[in-house]
């Protein structure tokens, strides 16, 4: 879903409690009119603007931004064939990932109305993730053009790359990074990569920890966005091979869904902790939607 995935510092197994999240949390559904599809990937930011994606009648990917007000704005980066936005930051800067018309996937950031590409250096493909409100950002890039394989990365506001992998990974994305610098994403350990090897991790202040949904079948753990406090949401499957978001707050866990879907997927958090994602419903149409505490 949020389309987009050094050193050897031992990983802690996160074993904690996991729970039903209560009913009284508040669901809006977002679909960007006409679209054949709409995912939300990423905020809200302060103000409670949010990005994501929607789908063309013909099969292409488009950004937009869907605003506080309830209004939605498109937009493609220059010569983009699809788009997908991964994050808004409170001064209304946008992050993401391009196809150009070669198919190669580019990072960008568009700041005021002004594009401006990002490449790991040397990558077949770079997606970029998140970025806190200092500047720095973080995504993964592409071994082949095929994005088959992807390690993770961190890009500092001054344009300085530095990559990595949780130890023992055989590759990984970075999701988002917040004001303090810690990271969160998915790695695999094993290639060709299987939901069954999937794990989340957070990389603060230098460590690994591994963070795996912890009731009897899950797998396929991806932790997909953090905010100021350090809650953290993403998605897992559980053993009947359907797909739930989480809440990971204060050392314990918390399951939840979009009312009646069978697939929800959580990509983005406040510090409000008002959470975005996506959904299938029963008819496996995408749809997004915003969680109010």
């Amino acid at each position: 879903m949020n389309v987009l995935r050094l050193f050897a510092i031992s990983t802690i197994s996160t074993v904690l409690a996991a729970s039903s999240i209560a009913q009284a949390q508040t669901y809006i559904s977002v679909d960007y009119p006409g679209a054949a599809a709409t995912y939300l990937n990423g905020g809200p930011n302060l103000q409670g603007d949010s990005v994501g994606s929607w789908q063309d009648a013909a099969g292409a990917w488009h950004g937009f931004v869907f605003t506080h007000a309830g209004k939605f704005v498109s937009f493609d980066p220059p010569e983009s064939i699809s788009t997908y936005p991964s994050w808004i930051t409170i001064e209304g800067n946008i992050t993401g990932a391009y196809y150009d018309g070669n198919f190669v996937l580019h990072g960008f950031i568009l700041t005021n109305g002004k594009y401006t590409t990002i490449d790991y250096p040397g990558a077949s493909g770079t997606l970029l993730g998140g970025m806190s409100p200092l500047g720095d950002s973080v995504g993964n890039y592409c071994v082949d053009v095929d994005c088959t394989t992807t390690h993770s990365f961190k890009r500092s506001w001054k344009g300085e790359f530095t990559a990595f992998d949780p130890p023992a990974a055989s590759e990984s994305t970075g999701e988002t990074v917040n004001l303090t610098g810690d990271i969160v994403g998915g790695y695999w350990t094993a290639y060709p990569e299987a939901s069954t090897t999937e794990h989340g991790y957070l990389l603060s202040h230098g460590k690994f920890t591994t963070i795996d949904f912890p009731a009897e079948g899950a797998y396929g753990t991806l932790c997909g966005a953090n905010n100021l406090q350090g809650d953290i949401v993403g998605s897992y499957y559980d053993s009947n091979d359907l797909a739930h978001a989480f809440l990971l707050k204060d050392r314990k866990f918390k399951s939840f869904d979009y009312p009646g879907a069978p697939y929800t997927f959580a990509g983005g958090i406040s510090a409000s902790g008002v959470i975005v994602g996506a959904y299938y419903d029963s008819d496996f149409n995408e749809h997004g939607f915003i969680r109010k505490p």
